[in-house]
């Protein structure tokens, strides 16, 4: 099997979980809220709630992968048989029983810990599976730049999809529609968690010699490992609290409608639309990520990144509601999102540097309990995103459009509520990001560090 395959290969992994993660991250508050009927508060908890159970069995999985020994490896059969499990999970999560507000609320909290510990089930083994694919630094880099690459292609065609499924399968407005809008995209997905499987191999044969309490041991007095813990929840509070406020911010800023022309062409400005030219500023993102971490290295591309993401998000603030603002709009779109395009191979690089680092120091091989801390950060990240912008829009008095009130006169949000989509698009994020500036100062693996280290490794393996 050429090398060219297996990147592609490994990417159509993370193009599975990432349609999944960014319909969930970006439309589930929505859901919860204006389709499926519960409050903000009640949806706001339900996140971050959800993120508890998390931290516990994302280590538990790294733990159980990372001992885990088949004729497939240790991380790949988990991609065959967790699969189907992963797409009817989804598929529960966008179903909107016809029960009184406490069954549904209860369903939501079963169907969304089940949701998320079957893709904490999935997605920490193949996460866990860059760290024993190859041995070389930089080609765990292209690997992970393939993933991201595939990742946001992923995207791009779930959310530009979304809506018009919804749509056209019973209405945005209806859970039926939703729910439809899911079998087929968990259709897909399970498709694409099986020919990852297929397509790719595990290289290095890595075997843990300690005892589960020597690993936490080594993973808590593991410097690197706590920075780039802190960095990525940034990246992670990032891009969720953007991502949760862009169908809020389309239903109540931008108006019902507005149309973009360009030469006789026109077409609908709509949350969809906006969040999937994003994603092809990721993919232009990830494909230029390689020659810079190469150039700079991995922590000079990560601090100007996410200097870059401040500034641009602080701007955002700034463009007016017009026809010329809805251009700069999507302009500014996608320059955050080329940004944040190359900090996502670059973490999961970074993280795959972490896991050599840990072998060569601690002599233990827990690749798949670090790679597994890189989930629990994406999903804090996630809850703590999620869950902080729905109660700063219930605190700032957001009116959701719940189905009691689809019949009744359009709302009109008061101004406070306004004001505050406009800082959760703006000034919120580019705050996170000076503070991910901050936390990755003092990281520690440089380019130069990791050279010494792999040729450390190589020997010690060779042993």
């Amino acid at each position: 099997m050429s090398k060219l395959l297996r990147h592609i290969g490994y990417g159509f992994g993370d193009m599975s979980s990432s349609m999944f993660w960014k319909v969930f991250s970006y439309y589930l508050p929505f859901f919860y809220s204006n389709i499926f009927g519960l409050s903000l508060k009640d949806a706001g908890i339900i996140l971050l709630v959800t993120r508890i159970w998390d931290a516990i069995s994302d280590p538990m999985m790294g733990i159980i992968a990372d001992r885990t020994q088949t004729r497939w490896g240790k991380y790949r059969p988990y991609l065959l048989f967790v699969a189907p499990l992963f797409s009817i999970a989804g598929i529960l999560l966008f179903t909107t029983p016809d029960w009184g507000y406490t069954a549904k609320l209860v369903w939501a909290y079963v169907t969304y810990i089940l949701m998320m510990t079957v893709y904490t089930g999935i997605n920490v083994p193949y996460g866990a599976m860059l760290g024993v694919m190859t041995d070389d630094s930089n080609e765990k880099t292209v690997y992970s730049s393939f993933r991201m690459f595939f990742a946001y292609g992923g995207s791009f065609l779930a959310l530009f999809l979304w809506e018009p499924l919804c749509n056209a399968l019973g209405g945005y407005d209806s859970p039926q529609g939703w729910f439809w809008a899911m079998v087929i995209i968990a259709a897909a997905c399970f498709v694409l968690f099986i020919c990852c499987f297929l397509l790719t191999k595990e290289e290095l044969k890595t075997v843990s010699t300690v005892s589960i309490g020597s690993d936490f041991k080594a993973l808590l007095s593991n410097k690197p490992w706590w920075l780039l813990i802190g960095a990525a929840l940034c990246f992670n509070l990032f891009c969720t609290v953007r991502g949760a406020t862009v169908a809020y911010y389309f239903a109540d800023i931008i108006p019902a409608e507005t149309r973009l022309n360009i030469g006789g062409w026109s077409f609908l400005f709509y949350a969809g639309l906006f969040l999937a030219v994003g994603e092809v500023g990721n993919m232009i993102g990830v494909a230029t990520c390689v020659p810079l971490a190469g150039r700079f290295g991995k922590k000079t591309t990560f601090i100007a990144v996410n200097i870059g993401l401040c500034v641009l998000s602080v701007l955002f603030f700034f463009i007016p509601v017009s026809q010329p603002g809805f251009w700069l709009m999507l302009v500014a779109q996608v320059l955050i999102s080329l940004l944040t395009g190359i900090m996502s191979p670059l973490v999961w690089s970074m993280y795959a540097d972490v896991s050599d680092y840990a072998e060569q120091r601690y002599k233990t091989a827990s690749t798949g309990l670090i790679f597994s801390s890189s989930s629990m950060a994406q999903k804090f990240g996630g809850a703590i995103g999620g869950s902080a912008a729905l109660w700063l829009l219930a605190a700032c008095g957001y009116i959701t459009q719940s189905p009691i009130t689809n019949d009744q006169l359009p709302i009109v949000q008061p101004e406070s509520a306004l004001l505050c989509l406009r800082y959760l698009m703006s000034f919120i994020p580019a705050a996170v990001s000076l503070i991910a500036v901050l936390v990755v100062s003092f990281y520690p693996l440089t380019t130069a560090r990791m050279k010494e280290i792999d040729a450390e490794l190589k020997i010690q393996r060779a042993q």
